[in-house]
């Protein structure tokens, strides 16, 4: 692995942190083995959806299925 600053003057506590970074990041990238899935997201969760009890089937479902309460 190769780093080349493009610009700036860092320091060599600068540079040492940043490869930090980077080699903690491949390490990680490395450990995961490949296909496996990810961390999910909140955003993707089912949960965050059907937060909120789904209605019972009856005469007025077609109701309480749009209108919050």
């Amino acid at each position: 692995m190769t780093i080349k600053v493009i610009r700036g003057n860092p320091t060599p506590e600068e540079l040492a942190a940043a490869l930090a970074v980077v080699r903690a990041r491949a390490a990680a990238a490395s450990a995961t083995p490949p296909g496996a899935p990810g961390p999910r997201d909140s955003w993707s969760d089912p949960a965050r959806i059907a937060g909120h009890p789904v209605p019972r089937p009856g005469p007025s479902a077609w109701a309480r299925t749009y209108w919050p309460g």
